[in-house]
Formats: C-alpha cells, structure tokens, sequence
C-alpha cells in the first residue's frame, strides 16, 4: 500500500460533472489500497472572478482581506468534494490550508511555505479516511491570519503535502495527458515525454511552460518528492520528474540510457523589454541601474549591453522583466536618470521569448546553430540571446512567437506523428 498526493486543477472540478469524476478517480485510487491525500483548486476561474469583484468594490483591495476572499474558493471546492466521495459511499474529510499545518510566511498574495505540520491529516488517514486540503493557502503564526500562495500555489500545497507526509508519489493532474515537448496549444504535434529531469523541468517552468509551476518543481527537487504530472481525462501514465538519484516507476522498454539533447521548447509572452539607451560606458553604471530596478521589486530575467559608441563613450543596456513590473522599474529609473545620467528609456511590450531546453546540451555541439539556422530560414529575427548549461533563450517578436516555436520543434525532431489531446484547453 502507498501514500499517494493528488493535485487537481481549476478545469479539472471546473462543475458538479468534473467533480464527480474526479471523486471516482479518488476513490478507485482508494478502493487499489491506497491511502490518498488530495490537494484541490479552485473551481474552473472562480479565483480570476473573485479577483475581478474584489477590484470592483476596491480599486486597491486590502492584501489581508483580499487573501481571505481568495482562499473561499478552494474551501468550496475541497467540501464539494469531500460531499461526493461521502456519497459514493467512503469517508472523507476537508481541512484548510490552516487546519492542514501549512504553515507559511506572512506576505499575502504571495506567502512562501515554512514549515508543515500535518498532524490531522495523519490522525484522519490513520482512521481509514480520504484527506482534501484545500490548495493555494496557509496560516502564518505570528499575525494568525490567512495567507495565499500566489499563482500554482496548489501545486506547491501538494508537493508541501507529500514532502512532509513522506508519500510515495505526488500526482499533479491537469488537462494534458503530461509534459509536452511544447504547449500542444501552439504546437499540435507536440509530443508527451515520458519522463523529464528536475533540472530540465525548472528550466522549462522557468521559461514559459505551464503545466508545473516552479515553486512546485524547486520544492519537490529539494525534498525528494517524485512527480507524475498526469491528465483528469485519461488514466494513461503521465510525465515522471525525476530528481537526481530517482527513477520511474516502471521504466520503459529499451529506454536510452542518455538523456535527450532538447527536452523542450517553451514560450512566452508575459515579457517586456526596457532599453536603458545611453548610459555612460564607465565602471558601476550597470550596479546603479539594476539596484534602481531592484528596489522597484521587478524581477529582471535577460540583460544584453551594447558596445560602446567610440564617438560618444555611451553603451545602451536593455533587460527583460514581467510586463506587469515595467511600469514601476521605468517609474524608479526615470526618478534617478540625473544621477544615472543615461539619455532616455525604451519600452517593448510586444516581444515573445523562445526557449530551447535539455540536458544533452552540455555534451552535444551543434545545438545553437541548429537554433539560430532554423529562425533564419523562417525570416525571424532576434534581439536578445541568454544561455545557460542547459538552456538557450531567445527574445524576437511576439507576433512571431508561435510561427517561430513551431520550426524550432521541428528543427529539432521533436514532433509527434499524431497531435496531442488537449482536454479542456487551459493547461492546468
């Protein structure tokens, strides 16, 4: 017998329908000897429309009341489902984030787990019940209040969950069958992995993919948590995220024994680019930009600098961050552009990141000039470039964005002979 955590997505209780199938995978899962561990969402964009109202009522709602609105629609969903799996005729009890013990920080909006302390959950399973926490959420100690965990926080609430309750296995269903060489939304013939490294999966998250959100992968990697990333719709094996030292439950026949060259292909976006144009070329410019746009709190992710003009003795540095922080880090720059002493600000929000990822990269040459050919011959051009070990990205038009993933995954033999079945069409 094993200790299974479940994850189920927004789309995957999306309504009284979804939940019933749902509850029966839950209890088949039961019914195999299992003892089960569920961590839900909120139903379908219930948390979208709850952020909506609360902007309605409040064009600025207050964080700790806005974390206890948000938080009703996992305790919705998780009694939902904790009623139907009674009337199918097993036990099964609900807890909250706080009757849970997840314990967190005390940022709302975006409280970071601290500690886990599982004690009802253990008593409940112990005495033969299905436990359901609701996602997304915790309690912070010192102030007593309600926390939310941001975006994907229910994949962390179950990796959290497995983590601390040592299960074998943490199952976080969506609309896809699993991991995808890219998003089957943009790229039909994309093809399911069956297994993925953690460090390629974090790169992957990292960079636009959206079938695991990060925390959830950062988490699992240092906890020792096994992922099977795996569809509502379909009881076909999913996408194993092996940490080091893991392996797969049943690996598959004449697997090779050398991790791939390209995992993936990511996209995204949710980018823009500011261009910081004329900045002085002299030691400790850059550390005065880049401090301006920290205090700002924006989250830079690629930085290219120019090479100096001879004639003018000034360089261009450009970065890309979320759309939703340039507006405050061009607000903080252009505040100290005197004493920076650049010439002006450029701001780009129609740009799309392209991102090839996979652990072979580290031994096979060739891989960037299969990249940078393939964009050549579809007529697309580039702006910025970042690499690491393992990962190449590149930053090109939007509008290009989808045109350019689809002859990347190409170049690279990455496409499948039949298309993907996307379930429900969010990817969660």
């Amino acid at each position: 017998m094993a200790l299974i955590v479940q994850k189920y997505g927004g789309s995957s209780v999306a309504d009284a329908e979804s939940i019933k199938r749902v509850a029966k995978r839950i209890v088949d899962t039961r019914r195999a000897g299992h003892d089960v561990v569920v961590a839900v969402s909120a139903m379908g964009d219930t948390t979208d429309e709850l952020l909506e109202l609360a902007h309605d009522v409040a064009p600025i709602p207050a964080p700790r009341e806005l974390d206890m609105l948000l938080s009703s629609g996992e305790r919705i969903s998780m009694a939902l489902l904790a009623m139907t799996i009674h009337s199918m005729g097993f036990e099964a009890r609900s807890f909250t984030g706080s009757q849970a013990g997840m314990i967190t920080d005390s940022h709302h909006g975006k409280a970071r787990i601290v500690d886990v302390t599982p004690v009802r959950l253990r008593e409940a399973l112990d005495e033969g019940a299905i436990v359901i926490v609701a996602g997304f959420q915790g309690f912070n100690r010192d102030t007593r209040d309600i926390t939310t965990l941001g975006r994907g926080g229910s994949d962390t609430t179950a990796v959290a969950l497995a983590a601390a309750l040592n299960a074998d296995v943490c199952e976080i269903y969506s609309d896809v069958d699993g991991i995808f060489t890219a998003d089957p939304r943009v790229i039909p013939r994309a093809r399911k992995l069956d297994r993925i490294s953690s460090e390629e999966m974090l790169e992957l998250a990292a960079n636009g993919a959206k079938v695991l959100y990060i925390r959830a992968v950062e988490y699992a990697r240092r906890h020792g948590v096994l992922i099977h990333a795996r569809s509502t719709f379909s009881s076909a094996e999913g996408t194993y995220v092996l940490g080091e030292g893991m392996q797969a439950p049943r690996p598959s026949e004449g697997e090779a024994m050398e991790e791939p060259i390209v995992a993936g292909v990511a996209t995204d976006l949710s980018q823009a680019k500011i261009t910081v144009a004329g900045v002085p070329d002299v030691p400790g410019k850059a550390a005065e930009i880049f401090k301006i746009v920290a205090k700002s709190g924006a989250n830079v992710d690629m930085i290219v600098q120019n090479v100096s003009a001879a004639s003018t003795g000034r360089t261009d540095i450009s970065f890309t961050l979320p759309k939703a922080d340039a507006s405050s880090a061009i607000k903080a720059l252009a505040a100290e552009q005197s004493d920076v002493g650049f010439e002006n600000l450029l701001h780009d929000d129609q740009i799309g990141k392209l991102s090839v990822v996979g652990a072979g990269m580290r031994t096979h040459s060739g891989v960037s000039a299969i990249l940078f050919e393939a964009l050549s011959a579809g007529g697309i051009n580039i702006e910025m470039i970042s690499t690491s070990e393992i990962r190449i990205s590149v930053v090109l038009r939007g509008s290009d964005l989808a045109e350019a993933a689809r002859t990347v995954h190409s170049a690279y033999g990455l496409d499948s002979e039949i298309e993907a079945i996307v379930h429900a069409g969010t990817g969660r």
